[in-house]
């Protein structure tokens, strides 16, 4: 692709809007560096130097999207604790809609603390409810996925195994969406029997063989776990991420197309599938095709997997990967 079209369909996101479902989380960042072992257990003592906060798991897909420009409307359940009025705060100050967020007392918002020393994480705390979503909130959060999917181009199903996601969900996205609107799914292993027919499913090797409970180590083990995915899950493409390998399409009735990496160097991944599923399906909702999509995906991941934590990519950066 050359900038030009990479541009054009960067414009044309930019007048498109795009669902995200799923568990959100609050991202907190702790930066410092290690001159010495604590005296109390053998673990680095870590000098705090910096900190921050960041929306994360499905808010990070919405970041994503915001950032190119695109209408984000986020569905999805968060605590009503300090912790969910923050990343309500974080939301509104990227400016996230919020209004198709659902509070409930009786669960705590997914934090995951990240503590970092050198450019490297040296620690993660997870605090989280993963039951899943049930009884009174259920309904309300069926009635905000209702209405953050009207009028959209495209549905991102951002799994991440905290309760939001399930299968009373994934009926009433079926029924809202049906052959209409694109419905593209980043998964979580276990979890695959929820996506039937969906349009898109984009999981990383890992949870690729997961499946099957299989270990991707080939390409011919790739083609046969990606055409399994294909039929098993009725759905229009499988695209499968492989980090610095690039990424596989599997799609009916062709033969697998291969996406190498854009990256040159590798820093971090954290949040680049979510990078990926937000062009994705930011290009689908702008009217571009798949290939292109996928093209301007695939540039995109070379960009953020290249600074340190969650990271998002804007349309002059995203069209300056492409040669003129």
């Amino acid at each position: 692709m050359k900038r030009r079209r990479a541009r054009e369909i960067c414009r044309a996101i930019g007048k498109s809007s795009v669902a995200v479902v799923g568990d959100l989380m609050l991202d907190r960042y702790f930066w410092g560096r290690v001159d010495r072992i604590s005296p109390e257990a053998p673990v680095p003592v870590v000098n705090v130097e910096k900190t921050g906060s960041r929306p994360g798991g499905a808010a990070n897909v919405a970041w994503n999207l915001v950032s190119l420009g695109c209408d984000a409307r986020l569905a999805s359940v968060l605590g009503r604790d300090p912790q969910g009025a923050e990343t309500r705060k974080l939301l509104r100050a990227m400016k996230i809609r919020t209004g198709f967020l659902v509070a409930d007392g009786s669960r705590v918002t997914t934090e995951k603390i990240r503590i970092l020393a050198h450019s490297q994480q040296v620690v993660r705390a997870d605090f989280e409810t993963g039951a899943e979503v049930s009884g009174r909130t259920l309904g309300r959060l069926r009635s905000a996925v209702r209405k953050a999917v009207a009028g959209a181009g495209a549905v991102i199903v951002s799994d991440y195994g905290k309760g939001v996601v399930s299968m009373a969900v994934m009926d009433a996205l079926r029924g809202i969406c049906g052959d209409r609107i694109p419905v593209i799914i980043d998964p979580k292993e276990g979890h695959f029997s929820l996506y039937r027919g969906a349009w898109a499913v984009t999981p990383n090797l890992k949870e690729a063989g997961g499946f099957y409970n299989v270990r991707i180590s080939g390409d011919s083990q790739l083609e046969k776990v990606g055409g399994s995915l294909l039929s098993d899950l009725e759905a229009k493409a499988v695209l499968i991420t492989r980090g610095e390998e690039g990424m596989t399409l599997f799609e009916r009735d062709r033969s697998p197309r291969h996406f190498p990496t854009r990256a040159s160097e590798v820093y971090d991944v954290t949040g680049a599938g979510d990078t990926v599923i937000s062009v994705l399906s930011a290009g689908l909702a702008a009217g571009a095709s798949l290939y292109d999509s996928i093209e301007l995906a695939n540039a995109a991941a070379g960009i953020v997997v290249r600074e340190i934590g969650t990271a998002a990519v804007t349309p002059e950066e995203l069209a300056g990967a492409f040669p003129a």
